[in-house]
Order: C-alpha cells, then sequence, then structure tokens
C-alpha cells in the first residue's frame, strides 16, 4: 500500500536525511555515512567502503547499485583499476567490475523492467539480459558511435544511437529495435543532419519517437553566445522532420507530455517563446513570450509550469494544459533545481551549493502557488540536493484542477521588486515607459473549423496592407467614374473556377496566365490527396503556396 504522499530526501553539510511530504513536513533520522537504507522500515540493508566513490545510481527495479570513482593506472597494472561497479542490491555482492574512463554516460542503462542493461564501449553498445553481466547477449556495431538512448516502457525495446558527423560527412541518428541490429536495413528510422557537435535524444513515454537537440559550440554567424541549435523530430515508423521554431535563438528546453502525443520547446533570444507542437510538428498553442528557459510537465500530463531560473528571476507560470489556462505565476527567486511531486499536487524548488553558496534551502509549493513549507539553511551550512521518493506511475490518481488558492501556514513573501537605475538628471522627471521588446500574448495555433492555419503577425500585417491598397484603388475608381453605379467589392478568386478577363497589358496578362496554371496543378494535387495518394515534400510546399498565389492573382487582376 503506498504512502499518502511521497517522503523527500534532503542531503547537504548537515548530513543526509529525511523529511515527510505534505501536510507534515517532520524530519526524519540522519544517515551518518553512505549506506543502502529501506525506506519501508529505515533499516540498514548494507554499507560499502567506497571513499573515493562520487556517483551513485540505482537501476529502475533498485536491484542494481552502481557507483563510479574516478579512473586510475597503477604502475605494476598499465590497464588500470576497474572503476565502474555493479552491487547487488539485496545481498550486497559485487556483480561486475568495468573501466569506464570518463565520468560523462558513466552508468549503464536499464529497461524499466531491467530485463536489457546496455553501455557503451568504444565504437559498440553492448546488450546484457536479465542483469546478467558476465554474458554480452547482443552488440550494436556502429564506427565512432557517441551516445545512445534506450527507449522507456515495456517490450519491443528500442534504441535511438548517435553519430557525429566527420570529413565533411552529416551527423545522424539512428532508431533500432532489440536485437535486430545486423540485417541491411535493419533501422527503423534515420535521420542525418549538419551543424551537430553534440545531440540531447528525448524518447517519448510510448517509445513511439524521439526529439533530438542538435547543438553546435560555436554559432559561426555570431549571432548567439550559446552557439547553434536545432530541434529534430523522428518517429520509429520512419517519419522525421525538421521542427520549425518561429523565433531565432537558442533551445532552452524541450520535453514531452506522458500522453506522448504532444512536446513543449522554449527557445529564442529573451524574452524567449514557448509553444506546444503536436506529433506532426505543427504549432498547438503558443504562450508568447517572458522570462523563462524551462518547462515541466506534471506526471499526468495536465499541468505545465514554464520557468525561468539561473540568470532569470525564478518566475513561474503553471498553466492548465487542458483548457490552455493560467492557474498562478509564482516566484521562486534564486532557484537551481525543480521538481514535481509524483502527486501531481506539489512542487520543490530548491537553492543548493555549489550552484549557489548563499541563501541555502527548499520550499514545497501548491501548483497554485501558494508556500506549503519552507526550509532556510543556516548560514554556515550548505544544501547540496534533494529529491523526491519516486514512485510508479499510477500510484497517485489525478485529480481535477483548481484555480483557488489553497491555504498556508507560511507567510506569504512579497518579492523583492528592484527599481531601474535613473541618472540624477532625470530622478526629478516624470517616468517614461519603455520597453527593449514587444511583448507577444498567449496564441492558440489549433486551425479553427472551417478555417485554414492562423496566420502569423508578419502574413496578417501584409493581409492588412492588401485590404488597405484594394480599398484605395476601388474608392480612386469610383471617385473617376461618378456617374457609374459603385462595383461590387472584389471577390476572392474561386479554387475551381478561372477567370478569362484581360487586363489589356501583354506582360500582366502573361503572369496572370502562368498563375492560373500553377493554380491548376495544386488543384490536381490536392484531387490526388483526397484520393489517398502519398504526395512528395516539393508536392505538398507547393499546396502550402496556394494562398500566396491567390493573392497575386488577385492583386495583378485588380492591376495593384
Amino acid at each position: 500500500m503506498a504512502p499518502s504522499t511521497p517522503l523527500l530526501t534532503v542531503r547537504g553539510s548537515e548530513g543526509l536525511y529525511m523529511v515527510n511530504g505534505p501536510p507534515h513536513f517532520t524530519e526524519s533520522t540522519v544517515f551518518p555515512r553512505i549506506n543502502v537504507i529501506s525506506v519501508t522500515n529505515k533499516g540498514l540493508l548494507h554499507s560499502f567502503d567506497l571513499p573515493k566513490a562520487v556517483c551513485l545510481e540505482f537501476s529502475p527495479k533498485n536491484t542494481v547499485l552502481a557507483t563510479w570513482q574516478p579512473y586510475t593506472t597503477s604502475k605494476d597494472d598499465t590497464a588500470g583499476i576497474p572503476n565502474l561497479q555493479l552491487y547487488d542490491v539485496k545481498t550486497g555482492t559485487c556483480l561486475k567490475s568495468f573501466i569506464q574512463k570518463k565520468m560523462q554516460n558513466w552508468c549503464p542503462s536499464w529497461s524499466e523492467d531491467e530485463t536489457l542493461c546496455a553501455r557503451n564501449v568504444n565504437n559498440e553498445v553492448h546488450f546484457f539480459e536479465n542483469n546478467n553481466f558476465n554474458t554480452i547477449a547482443n552488440k550494436l556495431h556502429l564506427k565512432k558511435i557517441s551516445d545512445f538512448v534506450l527507449s522507456p516502457g515495456p517490450q519491443p525495446y528500442k534504441v535511438a544511437v548517435y553519430v557525429p558527423g566527420s570529413k565533411g560527412a552529416p551527423s545522424f541518428v539512428r532508431l533500432y529495435q532489440y536485437p535486430n541490429f545486423d540485417e541491411p536495413h535493419a533501422a527503423l528510422a534515420n535521420k542525418s543532419f549538419f551543424k551537430a557537435d553534440k545531440v540531447t535524444m528525448l524518447w517519448n513515454k510510448k517509445a513511439t519517437a524521439v526529439l533530438v537537440i542538435a547543438s553546435t559550440d560555436v554559432d559561426k554567424t555570431g549571432a548567439s553566445y550559446y552557439g547553434e541549435q536545432t530541434l529534430h523530430y523522428i518517429a520509429t515508423n520512419g517519419e522525421s522532420a525538421v521542427v520549425q521554431l518561429p523565433k531565432n535563438g537558442p533551445i532552452y528546453d524541450v520535453v514531452w507530455n506522458s500522453s506522448s502525443t504532444e512536446f513543449c520547446a522554449v527557445y529564442g533570444f529573451m524574452p524567449a517563446k514557448a509553444t506546444v507542437f503536436n506529433l506532426k510538428c505543427d504549432p498547438v498553442f503558443d504562450f508568447g513570450t517572458g522570462p523563462r528557459n524551462a518547462a515541466y510537465y506534471s506526471p499526468h500530463g495536465h499541468i505545465l509550469v514554464l520557468a525561468g531560473f539561473g540568470n532569470l528571476r525564478g518566475q513561474m507560470e503553471v498553466w492548465d494544459v487542458k483548457k490552455y489556462k493560467l492557474i498562478s505565476k509564482p516566484v521562486a527567486s534564486d532557484s537551481t533545481y525543480f521538481a514535481w511531486c509524483p502527486d501531481g499536487e506539489h512542487i520543490l524548488t530548491a537553492t543548493c551549493a555549489p550552484r549557489l553558496r548563499v541563501n541555502n534551502g527548499y520550499k514545497i509549493w501548491h501548483y497554485t502557488g501558494s508556500v506549503l513549507h519552507k526550509y532556510d539553511v543556516p548560514s554556515n551550512a550548505e544544501l547540496w540536493q534533494v529529491s523526491w521518493q519516486p514512485f510508479l506511475d499510477g500510484i497517485f490518481p489525478e485529480k481535477a484542477i483548481t484555480y483557488q488558492v489553497v491555504p498556508s501556514d507560511v507567510p506569504s513573501e512579497e518579492p523583492k521588486v528592484a527599481t531601474a537605475y535613473r541618472p540624477p538628471a532625470l530622478r526629478n522627471k516624470p517616468v517614461t515607459n519603455s520597453k527593449l521588446h514587444e511583448e507577444e500574448p498567449p496564441q492558440n495555433m489549433k486551425p479553427q473549423p472551417g478555417n485554414e492555419k492562423p496566420l502569423s503577425k508578419t502574413a496578417l500585417k501584409n493581409q492588412r496592407k492588401h485590404e488597405a491598397k484594394k480599398a484605395a484603388k476601388q474608392e480612386a475608381r469610383n471617385d473617376k467614374s461618378p456617374d457609374m453605379a459603385p462595383a461590387p467589392a472584389p471577390q476572392s478568386t474561386p479554387r475551381n473556377t478561372i477567370s478569362q478577363s484581360t487586363s489589356g497589358d501583354p506582360e500582366t496578362d502573361k503572369k496572370i496566365k502562368n498563375l492560373k496554371k500553377k493554380l491548376k496543378a495544386i488543384e490536381q494535387l490536392k484531387e490526388q490527396a483526397a484520393a489517398g495518394k502519398q504526395l512528395e515534400k516539393n508536392q505538398l510546399e507547393k499546396i502550402q503556396k496556394e494562398k500566396a498565389l491567390l493573392q497575386e492573382l488577385e492583386d495583378l487582376e485588380l492591376g495593384i
């Protein structure tokens, strides 16, 4: 039977201890050294003498403990001493030791049921089954393979692998299904791209698609200090696409919704944009611009938090993503860590060392914006790590979203508003409001019934210009012919009819004829698509140009 709320583990210069979750927040026992503790009965299971260990990681079902310490070589053994150990948590015995020189990607990757375990060794990914590390069950060999990510969920298992480009060849990410690696066309999908020094690969929960953030260390155009990033979508059915982000700048964060049908990207020069996309990589909802660089979906996927941490002030926006309605806008200043509670109702923010060595502590919030518990570390101490006790999906049911602030006994703190510096010569003069950036409001990007895709700001602006020109032209014609009845307002050219009117100018007539020819070809492509034919990429691009061609044709016929 699951507890009413998860426990909170706190690690710092004061020691390692546990705190009961909301609503009690009572402190538990302090653990004096690195031990394996049973949370259920708070009993000591094992104690390992590993004075140089700097990394610890449990397997998904907590049956194996992986530890890593810096790699060292001895005078007698040139091969070095194994520094990656895997321990059986139940018995405490060492199952296997490996040499793992780099700290990056040091820990083996397990499937959620621990049937499969994999680690990267030179140009191969080695796979072990049922935690038997003495026998390599399968190998995936790719020259210069740099990284891999196992898919979540049950069988069939899938793996995404990344190979960086070299000597003019592009980088690529491939998706495989275990154990089908050796056949000529074994890859489920392949996506190649340039401008990639490193990548981040993100599987969705249902293991049907991967998002790839490709990054370069240096932006050769000089536009960004952070290098250059692009976002790619790869599906296990072979589909792939580049996710078009409408604002230039770095990609700060990308996160999948637990439903696996949508993802949110935070991107662009500050103030950054945040947009939710569907599996066709079409925008669903645009949150506008704001001071943000991170996104966090709740465990149930019904709430999204957009936040600005690090060098930003800690402003958070809590959104109901079913109705796309703003719930609250709390501020967690100086936060270096954020985590949703497994119950989907509470949020943990913390200020930890070494990122910040002053004002360390943590807060537990309700998503409606109230602080339910707060702990400040003494000024002579540090907080290193805080984390929720993990639980399997489905333990805590999804609850209805409330917009009313939950009451709290913790006194509310008004965030300090920093006043802008004003030179002495301007201090006795009226304050003028000026903004460096134009703020963009949230916008629903879903096509409305009977309408096409929503127009961008630039397209709307151009549309207004065209309408103004047409109105002015019509008014001028009416002024020249006062005795004639006013002509009816110009109607947009129907898609399935072609006007035979001429302008009197041979060059204009030629342009009109070419435009009508293109529109007729587009109509034929649309009929083929309606009949179920799979269109090529360039044919789909032609269809997307239909509206612009109609507008150009209308302008030519009106003589604009």
